[in-house]
């Protein structure tokens, strides 16, 4: 249950907070430190490519375990121990150089970084007021976003080389522990299994979890080939680039907006106009690439749009399901955002290269354009 004293829900609302910056920051420094070091070693892109996708396996799987493990040993033992390993498997790369162990060394990382994010998103809405819940997430996402926003500047700042980059990750990582550990009281118990399957918490929540994937499925291909697509349009190298920058500006500061609207009106329908700004955004970007301004202004607009069916989403879970089912509803709705991981990135570069200029910003409108039908469709039957 939620901790009814304010003292104890700061707390645990700390302990959540220094969770996201956390693991943010040590998977934004992880994934370009380690394909670096990779690159370096003369290791082949494929092969790095394969090492990389073992993250995406572990978000589609891992959250399906989560809840009979919270229930098992305690949610809150299960976080603390999730955030060690986290810490732990992080400088482990840099004290192994097998290949072979690097891949079971990245399963075992990006496995308990999934772990560590259902296990707070679930204690970070079960201790919400509903009344406030949009809101709450929609900090959270913000933190997040900063947590993903400093990986790559404290990257710039060490350089790949030496032990430096992985001493900074590893104390960020292991920072987290401290106050998870402090709020342990407070964070929430699971008596009970979850009332119904992965799969069957998909079907009662299609909305909210069919969103997620579209979004999973748009943010990792566009984080891969939105600078390729700004080449093709005949942008610089650096001009190209800006285009993941004005994103990621959106991404950090319109989820509170967006969380603050969630508290006010319907999320179902909040969904669905996410989702419309979406299609519209990607459909238009085509005919404003000659225009940088209005291209960067468009993508902050879309970016941190369509980053809110990941905080109105889960809030939305939190309206519909208690207890258990919350967990195994959250634990659906991660797994849901690790098929958009390995759909995304697949159908988005198959759109580039068979059109280079309109291709891609197809591809995105077009998950967003289902998510609209299923939101058109199953809305008025009183669905999320």
């Amino acid at each position: 249950m939620p901790p009814s004293d304010d003292s104890a829900r700061r707390l645990a609302l700390a302990a959540i907070l220094c969770t996201a910056a956390a693991t943010a920051t040590g998977l934004a420094l992880g994934l370009p430190l380690l394909a670096l070091i990779l690159e370096g070693r003369g290791v082949s892109g494929t092969v790095i490519g394969l090492n990389t996708a073992v993250a995406g396996l572990a978000s589609l799987v891992v959250p399906l375990f989560v809840t009979p493990l919270a229930r098992a040993l305690g949610t809150a033992r299960l976080l603390i121990t999730a955030l060690a390993l986290v810490a732990a498997t992080f400088y482990a790369f840099r004290l192994v150089d097998d290949l072979a162990l690097w891949f079971v060394l990245r399963a075992l990382f990006h496995a308990a970084l999934t772990v560590a994010f259902v296990v707070s998103e679930f204690w970070l809405v079960d201790i919400s007021p509903a009344e406030k819940r949009g809101f709450m997430v929609g900090v959270y996402a913000t933190v997040f976003s900063i947590g993903l926003s400093a990986g790559p500047m404290l990257l710039a700042a060490t350089g790949s080389e030496g032990a430096l980059p992985f001493v900074l990750g590893t104390a960020v990582l292991a920072v987290a522990v401290i106050p998870a550990w402090a709020a342990r009281a407070t964070c929430p118990t699971l008596e009970h299994a979850p009332g119904r399957s992965p799969a069957g918490y998909v079907a009662a929540a299609p909305i909210a979890t069919l969103g997620v994937l579209a979004f999973g499925a748009v943010e990792s291909g566009g984080l891969s080939f939105l600078p390729l697509w700004g080449l093709a349009a005949g942008l610089d190298e650096t001009h190209a680039a800006w285009l993941l920058t004005s994103v990621g500006l959106g991404n950090v500061l319109l989820q509170i907006p967006i969380g603050l609207l969630a508290d006010r009106i319907d999320k179902t329908l909040l969904l669905g106009l996410v989702s419309l700004v979406g299609v519209v955004g990607a459909a238009i970007l085509p005919f404003g690439a000659a225009n940088l301004p209005l291209t960067l202004a468009v993508l902050f607009v879309w970016g941190g749009t369509i980053a809110g069916l990941y905080t109105v989403g889960l809030s939305a879970l939190a309206d519909r399901f208690h207890g258990s089912d919350l967990a195994g509803a959250n634990a659906a709705f991660v797994a849901m955002y690790g098929v958009g991981m390995l759909l995304g990135p697949a159908a988005i570069g198959v759109g580039l290269d068979l059109a280079p200029q309109t291709g891609a910003p197809a591809v995105m409108a077009a998950f967003f354009a289902l998510h609209l039908v299923v939101v058109v469709t199953l809305a008025p039957r009183g669905r999320l």
